[in-house]
């Protein structure tokens, strides 16, 4: 699956911090995946100001490969953010990419 920075950036904010040690595994692995590489920073000019991340828009989307207990942790987490009323609007973009239905 192909993910753009904000994608990136909002999965990791998402992915549990709790778990069993499976979940923590596919958790641990998953934020490698995910995290951005010193190149990655350079090229696509990341920095944050103050709470917020800022990148180049021409920054080119990196494709992550998810396993089906890595799919399950994404689909459990934004569906409890969506029982919670927490979900925000880049939230519809991973909803719609890993749950499909609104």
């Amino acid at each position: 699956m192909k993910l753009d920075v904000g994608n990136r950036i909002r999965l990791l904010a998402i992915l549990p911090e709790k778990g069993n040690l499976l979940t923590l595994k596919i958790v641990r692995e998953l934020r490698d995946d995910l995290s951005f590489s010193e190149k990655e920073h350079k090229d696509f000019k990341i920095k944050t100001m103050g709470d917020r991340i800022m990148w180049d828009d021409k920054a080119k989307p990196k494709a992550i490969k998810f396993g089906d207990q890595a799919k399950e942790l994404v689909d459990k987490s934004l569906r409890e953010l969506n029982e919670k009323d927490e979900l925000t609007m880049p939230d519809l973009a991973l909803w719609e990419m890993f749950i499909g239905e609104i």
